[in-house]
């Protein structure tokens, strides 16, 4: 067991639990249905997310049967944080993927779940290993990388830490709500490295749809309908291009998970039924 990070009220179901990975332990979530386990299913958190960030679809998602775990990757949180932006490659962050799904899938396949730059490490992950996944869901997530996003943040935080991410929308003065103080509490506890890793993978990584779709591996592509951090039309195209199935999630931004929690639980038990 590990100690809970932050002050967010989380159902007390939840188990937390570290992983030992190449980059060190992982701190990760897990919740048990209560009847009978219908398959175990993998949630990867986003740029500056960790596993909090599904903290309201853990609950839903298990009461669909399913056993649900979330981790915060390497240098999110308090997750280990190797030094060096050379320790934060989408290769890296892939290879700890796969190693979280190997252990809790014990030899059985996984369903896997990435949202926005989570997307990315999980197509990464499904390359490495395809026989360990039962399926991908991209949630809020793209293509590939956009050459010169987010380079306002790099700069930031390259001269004044991660936090400088989280000020650009709270300028001084702002109220704060208790998941604002979380977030800002959250990237002060991150690496450096992660997000400037992160950035890098976020301009780079080449569309790798028609090496995904060769896997045969059941996708599915959703976002929320007012998701602003990906381009819509790139989503769509690339639901068309990985010949995967195309949701939208109403009432939501790009944190469905959190935005409307409960139609997203609905939408991947859904999914996940039809593939296993």
């Amino acid at each position: 067991m590990t100690v809970p990070f932050g002050d967010l009220q989380l159902d007390p179901a939840i188990e937390h639990f570290s992983i030992d990975t190449a980059a060190g332990p992982l701190t990760a979530f897990r919740l048990r249905p209560q009847g009978p386990r219908r398959g175990v299913a993998l949630l990867v958190p986003g740029f500056t997310g960790s596993k909090e960030d599904f903290r309201l679809l853990l609950p839903l998602i298990a009461a669909h049967g399913w056993e649900v775990v979330s981790y915060s990757q390497r240098g999110q949180a308090d997750s280990s944080a190797p030094a060096g932006i050379d320790n934060y490659r989408l290769d890296d962050f892939a290879a700890d993927a796969v190693t979280v799904a190997h252990e809790i899938g014990a030899g059985g396949s996984v369903h896997l779940v990435g949202h926005s730059l989570g997307g990315l490490v999980a197509r990464a992950a499904l390359l490495r290993s395809p026989a360990l996944f039962s399926d991908l869901t991209l949630l809020c997530s793209g293509p590939g990388g956009r050459p010169g996003s987010h380079e306002n943040e790099a700069e930031r935080v390259a001269e004044h830490g991660t936090v400088a991410v989280w000020a650009l929308d709270h300028p001084a003065g702002t109220v704060l709500t208790a998941d604002d103080e979380f977030v800002r509490d959250r990237l002060l506890a991150s690496s450096v490295d992660n997000i400037l890793g992160g950035i890098r993978i976020l301009q780079s990584t080449p569309d790798t749809s028609a090496a995904v779709r060769a896997t045969r591996v059941p996708t599915l592509v959703a976002h929320g309908d007012t998701d602003d951090a990906w381009p819509v039309p790139s989503q769509r195209l690339m639901a068309e291009r990985l010949g995967a199935e195309y949701r939208i999630i109403p009432q939501a931004g790009h944190l469905p998970n959190l935005d409307n929690p409960g139609f997203t639980a609905a939408m991947l038990d859904e999914f996940w039924a039809s593939t296993s």
